[in-house]
């Protein structure tokens, strides 16, 4: 009988090591990876994408597709012509016309397989959802600024074209590895931010910077609405004396229109990425931000 157990057991315990390990998904992600739904065509964020990189899946972060394999097919989802072996699983679909990809870790619905159309020499098109990928820049281009609680700089950042990916964090302090209630005491120095990856060929920095102007209040002074506390604070975290001079001149604009901006300039530091349940925080539970708008400024 003890021994039944302990076989039990030793089952259980290799299924939780084997097993990959979820993302949490939103709605629209759900619809798609787990009950092979489809995007608008021509929505996806990855449409245009032409960076260097891998494309992982979205649920498990299975790596499925590489950037040289992709190609314009004009058909209004991001298409690839090969797969990284062993990483997608080809499927009838039950009316045995069409052939469906599957990531072949955790089985999300990545979308169809089509031969013979010669848009590539591989005469092979993966037609996949950009939904149900997650892309890692070979050379990640990424900028990070703080204005209030990240939930709202991260939903409004989302909605740029030319940004890749928006990751809630701390960054600013001295703190190792902060957590959020370390974070909200205040004594770590880190303000809640978040890290803008971005293509730079569809998207400048000035454009990003004066966007993050537009969609929070710089002139008050380590608070953001109703969120106050120096975690809270308007900073703009440069990595290059480019990216600086950037910031300062978009700040004198802001001060010629009358504007009296708090908006503090840092060296960036180490950036730390918030716990798994901050990030895409309105996509997944639905819902508007509670101190972030759009208000043109320039």
């Amino acid at each position: 009988m003890k021994s039944k157990i302990l076989l039990i057991l030793l089952l259980i315990l290799t299924v939780k090591i084997s097993y990959p390990q979820m993302k949490p998904l939103t709605k629209d992600e759900e619809r798609v990876i787990l009950h092979k739904g489809t995007e608008a065509p021509f929505t996806g964020k990855y449409l245009n994408n032409k960076q260097k990189g891998t494309y992982l899946c979205r649920r498990c972060g299975n790596p499925l597709y590489q950037s040289s394999d992709k190609f314009d097919s004009g058909c209004g989802w991001p298409s690839f012509d090969d797969q990284i072996p062993g990483a997608v699983t080809h499927r009838k679909d039950p009316e045995g016309i069409r052939t469906e990809i599957v990531c072949s870790k955790c089985n999300g619905h990545l979308g169809h397989i089509f031969e013979g159309e010669r848009f590539t020499q591989k005469n092979v098109r993966h037609c996949v959802n950009s939904i149900s990928l997650h892309f890692v820049p070979e050379e990640k281009v990424s900028a990070i600024f703080a204005g209030g609680c990240f939930w709202g700089v991260e939903h409004m950042m989302q909605r740029v074209k030319g940004v890749i990916e928006v990751i809630s964090g701390y960054t600013g302090g001295d703190t190792k590895n902060p957590g959020y209630r370390e974070v909200c005491k205040e004594d770590t120095g880190h303000a809640e931010a978040v890290e803008v990856v971005y293509d730079s060929s569809l998207v400048s920095y000035e454009t990003l910077v004066k966007y993050f102007f537009e969609i929070h209040d710089p002139t008050q002074v380590n608070r953001q609405g109703p969120d106050i506390g120096y975690q809270y604070r308007s900073a703009i975290f440069y990595k290059t004396d480019d990216e600086k001079k950037v910031a300062e001149k978009i700040i004198s604009e802001l001060e010629k229109k009358g504007y009296k901006v708090a908006t503090e300039l840092q060296k960036a530091n180490e950036f730390w990425p918030a716990e798994d349940y901050h990030q895409d925080y309105y996509a997944r539970k639905g819902g508007v931000p509670y101190c972030h708008s759009y208000k043109k400024r320039f």
